[in-house]
């Protein structure tokens, strides 16, 4: 199959799930390896837009060779990228034997998000969550970020947490009277690590639900990390590969 005109239908429904609104069910896969991964994976693809005269994917029946003008109609990057993906959203159920769970409040950043669940992957978390007001997981930013990682952890939205009264709560804070150094500190083996937005940090709610705080040592040349630094230096430390 073949299309060369940005004003196709199949085009027009495409880009729309460059807004939020628009991703109900299916999300963008942008470039060649995000999208070979997602296959590996068992994503389901419906639509595999690639540029004409590409050898990538010739064997995949969703296969649609088209124009560098519709792929960047229908990308969020500066440049096309040779292919372009629609995928159809995972869906999961929350398990009881999740053990190591990371939770993210309002997190505005979509580069952000997509590094943490890669660093969530890296070492071993069982899932995570997104709490209050957070950048949609299905951004295109945040796939790409995430580097292939965002289908192969469970992410839930959640605004009920009582499932995770019996687990140790863990805020990450900045230095205070009432807080434990990271490498003090040893988790017990149900735990949920919290961690705030980048401009304020937890709220005052997930505070008091803190059973434990806990701030990473550093000098005192720098007054703070970005928020994937601090999620991979507490991950790295804290949760056993």
């Amino acid at each position: 199959m073949k299309i060369t005109s940005v004003n196709n239908e199949l085009v027009k429904e495409t880009a729309k799930l460059l807004q939020r609104k628009y991703r109900k069910t299916h999300f963008l896969l942008e470039g060649i390896k995000c999208i070979e991964e997602a296959i590996e994976s068992g994503l389901e693809i419906e639509h595999l837009f690639v540029l004409e005269g590409s050898s990538e994917f010739t064997d995949f029946n969703e296969r649609i060779e088209t124009t560098e003008a519709v792929l960047s109609k229908i990308s969020s990057t500066e440049s096309a990228p040779k292919a372009v993906a629609v995928a159809k959203k995972i869906n999961r159920k929350w398990q009881d034997n999740y053990k190591k769970v990371v939770l993210l409040e309002d997190i505005k950043d979509a580069g952000n998000l997509g590094t943490i669940l890669r660093t969530a992957c890296a070492f071993n978390v069982d899932a995570v969550v997104l709490y209050g007001d957070t950048v949609d997981l299905y951004n295109p930013k945040c796939v790409r970020s995430s580097v292939g990682n965002l289908w192969k952890i469970p992410v839930f939205e959640m605004d009920d947490l009582s499932v995770f009264e019996d687990y140790e709560r863990v805020a990450t804070l900045p230095k205070s009277d009432n807080t434990v150094w990271l490498k003090d500190y040893t988790p017990q083996e149900k735990v949920l690590i919290m961690f705030g937005t980048e401009s304020s940090g937890l709220s005052q709610k997930l505070k008091d639900f803190a059973t434990k705080n806990v701030t990473i040592e550093m000098t005192d040349k720098v007054e703070s990390l970005n928020l994937s630094i601090s999620a991979g230096v507490i991950l790295y430390k804290l949760l056993d590969c």
